[in-house]
Protein backbone atom coordinates (compact mmCIF):
# COMPACT_ATOMS: atom_id res chain seq x y z
CA UNK A 1 0.00 0.00 0.00
CA UNK A 2 1.29 3.22 -0.31
CA UNK A 3 1.23 6.23 1.64
CA UNK A 4 -1.23 8.85 1.89
CA UNK A 5 -1.26 11.10 -1.00
CA UNK A 6 -1.72 14.10 -1.14
CA UNK A 7 -2.09 15.04 -4.82
CA UNK A 8 -5.41 12.28 -5.29
CA UNK A 9 -8.14 15.41 -5.31
CA UNK A 10 -9.90 13.64 -8.49
CA UNK A 11 -13.22 12.14 -7.84
CA UNK A 12 -13.39 8.35 -9.34
CA UNK A 13 -14.57 8.38 -12.47
CA UNK A 14 -17.81 6.15 -12.54
CA UNK A 15 -20.31 5.52 -9.78
CA UNK A 16 -20.49 2.03 -8.41
CA UNK A 17 -23.28 1.33 -10.14
CA UNK A 18 -22.42 3.09 -13.32
CA UNK A 19 -19.17 0.18 -13.57
CA UNK A 20 -21.61 -2.45 -12.30
CA UNK A 21 -24.05 -1.48 -15.26
CA UNK A 22 -21.50 -1.40 -17.60
CA UNK A 23 -20.19 -4.58 -16.88
CA UNK A 24 -23.88 -5.91 -17.38
CA UNK A 25 -24.01 -4.72 -20.47
CA UNK A 26 -21.22 -6.91 -21.10
CA UNK A 27 -22.58 -10.25 -20.96
CA UNK A 28 -23.96 -11.59 -24.05
CA UNK A 29 -27.46 -11.80 -23.53
CA UNK A 30 -27.48 -16.02 -25.42
CA UNK A 31 -25.84 -16.70 -22.20
CA UNK A 32 -26.49 -20.21 -20.57
CA UNK A 33 -25.72 -19.36 -17.35
CA UNK A 34 -27.41 -17.79 -14.66
CA UNK A 35 -26.02 -13.89 -13.88
CA UNK A 36 -25.08 -13.97 -10.29
CA UNK A 37 -23.95 -10.62 -9.31
CA UNK A 38 -21.59 -9.84 -6.13
CA UNK A 39 -21.19 -6.83 -7.29
CA UNK A 40 -24.17 -4.56 -5.56
CA UNK A 41 -24.41 -4.30 -1.91
CA UNK A 42 -28.24 -5.13 -2.15
CA UNK A 43 -28.96 -7.83 -0.01
CA UNK A 44 -33.44 -8.00 -1.52
CA UNK A 45 -31.97 -9.36 -4.73
CA UNK A 46 -31.94 -12.79 -2.65
CA UNK A 47 -34.89 -14.06 -0.57
CA UNK A 48 -32.68 -15.01 2.39
CA UNK A 49 -32.56 -11.43 2.76
CA UNK A 50 -36.09 -9.77 3.84
CA UNK A 51 -37.54 -7.29 5.98
CA UNK A 52 -39.68 -8.12 8.88
CA UNK A 53 -43.61 -7.77 8.72
CA UNK A 54 -43.75 -4.85 11.39
CA UNK A 55 -41.17 -2.87 8.98
CA UNK A 56 -43.38 -3.43 6.02
CA UNK A 57 -46.97 -3.06 7.98
CA UNK A 58 -45.30 0.06 9.82
CA UNK A 59 -45.59 1.79 5.86
CA UNK A 60 -48.85 -0.09 5.39
CA UNK A 61 -50.51 1.48 8.08
CA UNK A 62 -48.79 5.48 7.98
CA UNK A 63 -50.09 4.75 4.26
CA UNK A 64 -53.46 3.72 5.07
CA UNK A 65 -54.08 6.15 7.46
CA UNK A 66 -54.01 9.19 4.71
CA UNK A 67 -52.50 11.52 7.08
CA UNK A 68 -49.09 11.48 5.53
CA UNK A 69 -49.73 12.34 1.86
CA UNK A 70 -48.57 15.91 2.45
CA UNK A 71 -45.36 17.91 2.73
CA UNK A 72 -43.43 16.98 6.09
CA UNK A 73 -40.83 19.52 7.66
CA UNK A 74 -37.62 19.89 5.38
CA UNK A 75 -35.73 18.55 8.01
CA UNK A 76 -38.16 15.60 8.82
CA UNK A 77 -41.21 14.91 11.35
CA UNK A 78 -40.51 15.55 14.89
CA UNK A 79 -41.36 12.12 16.02
CA UNK A 80 -39.26 10.69 13.28
CA UNK A 81 -36.31 13.00 14.04
CA UNK A 82 -37.50 12.25 18.05
CA UNK A 83 -37.59 7.97 17.34
CA UNK A 84 -34.21 8.11 15.83
CA UNK A 85 -32.38 10.26 18.58
CA UNK A 86 -33.38 7.91 20.71
CA UNK A 87 -32.66 5.17 18.86
CA UNK A 88 -29.07 6.40 18.82
CA UNK A 89 -28.49 7.29 22.02
CA UNK A 90 -29.75 4.01 23.31
CA UNK A 91 -25.67 3.20 22.59
CA UNK A 92 -24.42 6.67 24.01
CA UNK A 93 -23.03 7.84 26.91
CA UNK A 94 -25.69 10.82 26.33
CA UNK A 95 -29.51 11.69 24.68
CA UNK A 96 -29.29 13.16 21.69
CA UNK A 97 -32.56 15.64 21.03
CA UNK A 98 -34.62 15.57 17.87
CA UNK A 99 -32.66 18.70 17.17
CA UNK A 100 -29.98 16.66 16.53
CA UNK A 101 -31.14 14.85 13.70
CA UNK A 102 -32.36 15.61 10.25
CA UNK A 103 -34.03 13.11 7.77
CA UNK A 104 -32.16 12.62 4.40
CA UNK A 105 -33.25 10.98 1.51
CA UNK A 106 -30.76 7.41 2.44
CA UNK A 107 -27.38 7.71 3.49
CA UNK A 108 -26.03 9.34 0.24
CA UNK A 109 -27.86 12.19 0.92
CA UNK A 110 -26.59 12.64 4.60
CA UNK A 111 -22.85 12.45 2.68
CA UNK A 112 -24.23 15.10 0.21
CA UNK A 113 -25.18 17.80 2.99
CA UNK A 114 -22.19 16.82 5.14
CA UNK A 115 -19.62 17.77 2.60
CA UNK A 116 -21.50 20.96 1.57
CA UNK A 117 -22.03 21.88 5.28
CA UNK A 118 -17.67 21.70 5.71
CA UNK A 119 -17.29 23.16 2.37
CA UNK A 120 -15.48 26.75 2.62
CA UNK A 121 -12.92 27.78 0.70
CA UNK A 122 -9.55 25.42 0.43
CA UNK A 123 -11.19 23.67 2.73
CA UNK A 124 -9.78 19.50 2.21
CA UNK A 125 -11.75 16.13 3.72
CA UNK A 126 -9.56 13.12 4.75
CA UNK A 127 -11.33 10.02 2.92
CA UNK A 128 -10.10 6.21 3.87
CA UNK A 129 -8.42 4.14 0.69
CA UNK A 130 -10.59 2.01 0.07
CA UNK A 131 -13.23 3.53 0.55
CA UNK A 132 -16.86 5.03 -0.66
CA UNK A 133 -16.84 6.46 -3.73
CA UNK A 134 -19.69 9.36 -3.57
CA UNK A 135 -17.78 11.17 -0.96
CA UNK A 136 -15.28 12.32 -4.32
CA UNK A 137 -18.60 13.02 -6.32
CA UNK A 138 -19.87 15.00 -3.49
CA UNK A 139 -16.75 17.20 -2.72
CA UNK A 140 -16.10 17.76 -6.90
CA UNK A 141 -19.32 19.78 -7.00
CA UNK A 142 -18.30 21.72 -3.93
CA UNK A 143 -14.79 22.26 -4.43
CA UNK A 144 -13.71 20.86 -1.78
CA UNK A 145 -10.19 18.55 -2.27
CA UNK A 146 -10.03 14.91 -1.19
CA UNK A 147 -7.08 13.41 0.40
CA UNK A 148 -7.15 9.78 1.06
CA UNK A 149 -5.26 8.59 3.96
CA UNK A 150 -4.50 4.34 3.52
CA UNK A 151 -6.46 1.72 5.29
CA UNK A 152 -3.98 -1.25 6.10
CA UNK A 153 -5.05 -4.38 5.08
CA UNK A 154 -2.91 -6.38 7.12
CA UNK A 155 -3.99 -4.67 10.63
CA UNK A 156 -7.68 -5.38 10.02
CA UNK A 157 -8.24 -2.23 7.49
CA UNK A 158 -7.36 0.05 10.71
CA UNK A 159 -6.44 3.65 9.88
CA UNK A 160 -3.29 4.72 8.64
CA UNK A 161 -2.92 7.33 11.79
CA UNK A 162 0.68 8.19 10.80
CA UNK A 163 -0.64 9.33 7.21
CA UNK A 164 -3.27 11.11 8.63
CA UNK A 165 -1.20 12.66 10.58
CA UNK A 166 0.60 13.76 7.38
CA UNK A 167 -2.05 14.66 5.49
CA UNK A 168 -3.61 16.70 7.79
CA UNK A 169 -2.78 20.86 7.72
CA UNK A 170 -4.66 24.17 8.41
CA UNK A 171 -6.98 23.60 5.86
CA UNK A 172 -8.37 20.38 6.85
CA UNK A 173 -11.81 20.34 8.22
CA UNK A 174 -12.81 16.41 9.27
CA UNK A 175 -12.02 12.94 8.65
CA UNK A 176 -14.26 10.18 7.15
CA UNK A 177 -14.86 7.43 9.37
CA UNK A 178 -16.70 3.84 8.17
CA UNK A 179 -17.33 1.53 10.30
CA UNK A 180 -18.33 -1.10 9.74
CA UNK A 181 -16.60 -1.13 6.77
CA UNK A 182 -17.67 -0.36 3.11
CA UNK A 183 -15.88 -2.03 0.98
CA UNK A 184 -13.39 -4.23 3.65
CA UNK A 185 -15.73 -5.83 5.82
CA UNK A 186 -13.79 -4.35 8.83
CA UNK A 187 -15.54 -3.56 12.19
CA UNK A 188 -13.26 -1.17 14.58
CA UNK A 189 -12.32 -1.80 17.89
CA UNK A 190 -13.17 1.22 20.47
CA UNK A 191 -9.38 1.44 21.28
CA UNK A 192 -8.92 1.70 17.62
CA UNK A 193 -11.96 4.61 17.02
CA UNK A 194 -10.60 6.27 20.73
CA UNK A 195 -7.39 6.85 18.74
CA UNK A 196 -9.08 8.22 15.66
CA UNK A 197 -11.00 10.14 17.77
CA UNK A 198 -7.96 11.57 20.01
CA UNK A 199 -6.24 12.43 16.65
CA UNK A 200 -9.41 14.22 15.10
CA UNK A 201 -8.88 16.45 18.51
CA UNK A 202 -5.07 17.00 18.37
CA UNK A 203 -5.64 18.23 14.71
CA UNK A 204 -8.65 20.25 15.55
CA UNK A 205 -11.20 18.38 13.15
CA UNK A 206 -14.45 16.92 13.18
CA UNK A 207 -15.36 13.03 12.25
CA UNK A 208 -17.76 11.90 10.12
CA UNK A 209 -18.90 8.81 11.05
CA UNK A 210 -20.50 6.94 8.19
CA UNK A 211 -22.86 4.10 10.23
CA UNK A 212 -24.78 3.23 7.43
CA UNK A 213 -24.02 -0.77 8.41
CA UNK A 214 -24.46 0.23 11.74
CA UNK A 215 -24.50 -3.10 14.05
CA UNK A 216 -23.77 -5.23 11.30
CA UNK A 217 -20.91 -6.97 12.79
CA UNK A 218 -20.48 -10.69 13.08
CA UNK A 219 -16.72 -11.10 14.52
CA UNK A 220 -14.61 -10.30 17.29
CA UNK A 221 -15.79 -6.66 17.72
CA UNK A 222 -18.83 -5.40 18.63
CA UNK A 223 -20.11 -2.14 16.78
CA UNK A 224 -18.89 1.01 18.51
CA UNK A 225 -20.76 4.03 17.33
CA UNK A 226 -18.52 7.03 16.89
CA UNK A 227 -20.86 9.08 18.51
CA UNK A 228 -19.34 7.78 21.83
CA UNK A 229 -16.56 9.76 21.72
CA UNK A 230 -18.65 12.89 20.83
CA UNK A 231 -17.77 14.41 24.08
CA UNK A 232 -14.23 14.44 22.76
CA UNK A 233 -14.61 15.81 19.17
CA UNK A 234 -17.60 16.56 17.71
CA UNK A 235 -19.11 13.67 15.78
CA UNK A 236 -21.51 14.20 12.42
CA UNK A 237 -23.17 10.52 12.24
CA UNK A 238 -24.97 9.55 8.88
CA UNK A 239 -27.25 6.56 9.09
CA UNK A 240 -29.83 5.00 7.34
CA UNK A 241 -32.55 1.92 7.96
CA UNK A 242 -31.32 0.55 4.93
CA UNK A 243 -28.90 -2.28 5.64
CA UNK A 244 -29.77 -3.01 8.85
CA UNK A 245 -33.47 -3.29 7.99
CA UNK A 246 -32.99 -4.53 4.59
CA UNK A 247 -34.47 -1.77 2.47
CA UNK A 248 -31.87 0.15 1.16
CA UNK A 249 -35.00 1.70 -1.80
CA UNK A 250 -36.83 3.14 0.75
CA UNK A 251 -34.21 5.59 0.81
CA UNK A 252 -34.58 6.76 4.35
CA UNK A 253 -31.22 7.99 6.02
CA UNK A 254 -30.19 10.40 8.67
CA UNK A 255 -27.60 13.15 9.31
CA UNK A 256 -27.54 13.98 12.80
CA UNK A 257 -24.70 16.33 15.28
CA UNK A 258 -23.12 13.45 18.19
CA UNK A 259 -21.77 16.93 19.31
CA UNK A 260 -22.35 17.21 23.11
CA UNK A 261 -20.72 20.06 23.87
CA UNK A 262 -22.25 22.50 20.91
CA UNK A 263 -18.89 22.66 19.44
CA UNK A 264 -20.60 22.38 16.17
CA UNK A 265 -23.98 23.50 16.78
CA UNK A 266 -23.18 27.45 16.86
CA UNK A 267 -26.36 29.45 15.32
CA UNK A 268 -24.80 29.71 12.28
CA UNK A 269 -24.17 26.58 11.25
CA UNK A 270 -28.00 25.20 12.06
CA UNK A 271 -29.01 27.99 10.58
CA UNK A 272 -27.06 27.11 7.33
CA UNK A 273 -27.74 23.02 7.78
CA UNK A 274 -31.74 24.59 8.23
CA UNK A 275 -31.48 26.25 5.22
CA UNK A 276 -30.07 23.45 3.21
CA UNK A 277 -32.86 21.14 4.17
CA UNK A 278 -35.16 23.69 2.59
CA UNK A 279 -33.67 23.29 -1.17
CA UNK A 280 -33.17 19.28 -0.94
CA UNK A 281 -36.11 17.10 -0.67
CA UNK A 282 -36.19 13.87 1.74
CA UNK A 283 -37.94 11.20 1.98
CA UNK A 284 -41.69 10.14 1.30
CA UNK A 285 -43.76 11.32 4.26
CA UNK A 286 -45.43 8.24 4.85
CA UNK A 287 -42.11 5.83 5.03
CA UNK A 288 -40.57 8.88 7.69
CA UNK A 289 -43.98 8.17 9.65
CA UNK A 290 -43.68 4.47 9.49
CA UNK A 291 -39.76 5.06 12.00
CA UNK A 292 -40.72 5.49 15.27
CA UNK A 293 -42.99 1.90 15.02
CA UNK A 294 -39.92 0.32 13.50
CA UNK A 295 -37.55 1.64 15.52
CA UNK A 296 -39.53 0.57 18.62
CA UNK A 297 -41.24 -2.65 18.05
CA UNK A 298 -38.82 -4.41 15.78
CA UNK A 299 -37.30 -7.59 17.64
CA UNK A 300 -33.90 -8.72 18.41
CA UNK A 301 -34.41 -12.01 16.74
CA UNK A 302 -34.85 -10.57 13.53
CA UNK A 303 -31.53 -8.60 13.64
CA UNK A 304 -29.83 -11.96 14.87
CA UNK A 305 -31.04 -13.60 11.92
CA UNK A 306 -29.94 -11.35 9.57
CA UNK A 307 -26.44 -11.33 11.43
CA UNK A 308 -26.04 -15.21 11.52
CA UNK A 309 -26.95 -15.26 7.62
CA UNK A 310 -24.21 -12.55 7.46
CA UNK A 311 -22.19 -14.68 9.28
CA UNK A 312 -22.54 -17.69 7.20
CA UNK A 313 -22.44 -16.57 3.78
CA UNK A 314 -18.92 -14.73 4.73
CA UNK A 315 -17.81 -17.80 5.79
CA UNK A 316 -18.40 -19.54 2.59
CA UNK A 317 -16.90 -16.35 0.67
CA UNK A 318 -13.56 -16.74 2.47
CA UNK A 319 -13.35 -20.22 2.39
CA UNK A 320 -13.89 -20.17 -1.50
CA UNK A 321 -11.37 -17.50 -1.71
CA UNK A 322 -8.55 -19.39 -0.07
CA UNK A 323 -9.41 -22.32 -2.88
CA UNK A 324 -8.47 -19.09 -6.44
CA UNK A 325 -4.82 -18.77 -5.99
CA UNK A 326 -4.76 -15.76 -7.72
CA UNK A 327 -6.86 -13.93 -5.07
CA UNK A 328 -5.65 -13.33 -1.26
CA UNK A 329 -8.02 -11.85 1.39
CA UNK A 330 -5.85 -10.56 4.43
CA UNK A 331 -8.88 -10.80 6.77
CA UNK A 332 -12.32 -12.89 7.24
CA UNK A 333 -15.15 -10.11 6.83
CA UNK A 334 -15.94 -9.01 10.00
CA UNK A 335 -19.18 -7.17 9.09
CA UNK A 336 -20.72 -5.39 6.64
CA UNK A 337 -21.62 -7.24 3.59
CA UNK A 338 -18.33 -6.92 1.47
CA UNK A 339 -14.83 -7.56 1.66
CA UNK A 340 -11.88 -6.52 -0.89
CA UNK A 341 -9.81 -9.02 -2.02
CA UNK A 342 -5.86 -8.45 -3.73
CA UNK A 343 -5.83 -9.59 -7.09
CA UNK A 344 -2.33 -11.19 -8.62
CA UNK A 345 -2.50 -10.71 -12.45
CA UNK A 346 0.80 -12.41 -12.46
CA UNK A 347 -0.80 -15.56 -12.28
CA UNK A 348 -2.96 -14.75 -15.26
CA UNK A 349 -1.80 -14.93 -18.69
CA UNK A 350 -4.11 -12.48 -20.54
CA UNK A 351 -5.28 -10.29 -17.55
CA UNK A 352 -4.01 -6.66 -17.61
CA UNK A 353 -5.58 -5.00 -14.19
CA UNK A 354 -8.52 -5.76 -12.22
CA UNK A 355 -10.58 -4.17 -14.63
CA UNK A 356 -9.64 -6.44 -17.22
CA UNK A 357 -10.47 -9.38 -15.09
CA UNK A 358 -13.97 -8.09 -14.07
CA UNK A 359 -14.93 -7.71 -17.69
CA UNK A 360 -14.03 -11.23 -19.10
CA UNK A 361 -15.11 -12.82 -16.03
CA UNK A 362 -18.40 -11.12 -16.77
CA UNK A 363 -18.06 -12.12 -20.36
CA UNK A 364 -17.32 -15.98 -19.75
CA UNK A 365 -19.15 -16.53 -16.51
CA UNK A 366 -21.73 -14.36 -16.03
CA UNK A 367 -20.20 -13.41 -12.78
CA UNK A 368 -20.26 -9.68 -11.33
CA UNK A 369 -17.76 -8.30 -9.32
CA UNK A 370 -16.60 -5.08 -8.48
CA UNK A 371 -13.52 -3.73 -9.55
CA UNK A 372 -11.21 -2.29 -6.63
CA UNK A 373 -10.06 0.54 -8.46
CA UNK A 374 -13.61 1.62 -8.42
CA UNK A 375 -13.10 2.05 -4.24
CA UNK A 376 -9.55 2.95 -4.86
CA UNK A 377 -7.41 0.26 -4.85
CA UNK A 378 -5.96 -1.16 -8.23
CA UNK A 379 -5.75 -5.17 -8.77
CA UNK A 380 -8.09 -5.69 -6.08
CA UNK A 381 -11.94 -6.70 -6.37
CA UNK A 382 -14.39 -6.05 -3.82
CA UNK A 383 -17.51 -9.09 -2.96
CA UNK A 384 -20.11 -8.93 -2.00
CA UNK A 385 -21.67 -11.89 0.31
CA UNK A 386 -24.78 -10.49 0.88
CA UNK A 387 -26.18 -13.72 -1.24
CA UNK A 388 -28.05 -16.93 -0.72
CA UNK A 389 -25.79 -19.21 0.14
CA UNK A 390 -25.82 -21.37 -3.12
CA UNK A 391 -25.84 -18.64 -5.28
CA UNK A 392 -22.38 -17.07 -3.76
CA UNK A 393 -20.25 -20.70 -3.59
CA UNK A 394 -21.49 -21.32 -7.74
CA UNK A 395 -20.42 -17.78 -7.99
CA UNK A 396 -16.91 -18.68 -6.90
CA UNK A 397 -16.61 -22.10 -8.62
CA UNK A 398 -17.05 -20.32 -11.53
CA UNK A 399 -14.62 -17.70 -10.86
CA UNK A 400 -12.23 -20.31 -9.93
CA UNK A 401 -12.85 -22.34 -13.15
CA UNK A 402 -11.78 -18.32 -14.98
CA UNK A 403 -8.76 -18.44 -13.15
CA UNK A 404 -8.30 -22.26 -14.19
CA UNK A 405 -8.58 -21.17 -17.50
CA UNK A 406 -6.54 -18.14 -17.89
CA UNK A 407 -3.74 -19.36 -15.03
CA UNK A 408 -0.35 -19.14 -16.48
CA UNK A 409 0.64 -22.24 -15.01
CA UNK A 410 -2.47 -24.63 -16.14
CA UNK A 411 -0.86 -24.99 -20.06
CA UNK A 412 -3.76 -27.79 -20.26
CA UNK A 413 -3.06 -29.53 -17.71
CA UNK A 414 -6.03 -29.10 -15.83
Amino acid sequence: MENGNKSMNTPTNVTIKGILGTLMASIDEDKKKNLISLGMGDPTAYSCFTTNTVVQDSVVQTLESQRFNGYSPTVGLPQTRKAIAEYLSINLPYKLSEDDVFITAGCTQAIEVAVSILAKPNANILVPKPGFPIYELCAAFRNVEIRHYDLLPNKGWEVDLAAVDALTDHNTVAIVVINPGNPCGNVYSYQHLKKIAETAKRHKILVVADEVYGHLAFGENPFVPMGVFGSMVPVLTLGSLSKRWLVPGWRLGWFVTTDPNGIFKNAKTVERLKKYFDICGGPATFIQAAVPRILEDTKEVFFTRTLCTLKQTSDICFKKIKEIPCFTCPQKPQGAMAVMVKLNVSLLKDIIDDIDFCFKLAKEETVILLPGLTVGLKNWVRITFAAEPSSLEEALDRVKSFYQRHSRQQNGLN
